[in-house]
């Protein structure tokens, strides 16, 4: 009968250790989506082609002339 306990030990552990491996295993979800989305929006703004209009240069002197 002590064999027994004994071996009801490690027995014991195994299953406490399985437990353990599941839930540290678990699927997380942690927000990481709303992350995702809001990098997908300023990668797109930053692919954009911005027109932006080039001033004309100022007049000088020697342009009158």
């Amino acid at each position: 009968m002590g064999a027994l306990l004994w071996l009801l030990i490690p027995v014991g552990a195994g299953l406490v250790a399985a437990a353990w491996s599941s839930w540290a295993l678990r699927n997380r979800k942690t927000g990481d989506v709303a992350e995702l989305a809001g990098y997908a929006r300023f990668r797109d703004a930053m692919e954009k082609q911005h027109s932006v209009p080039v001033p004309d240069p100022a007049p000088t002197a020697s342009d009158s002339a």
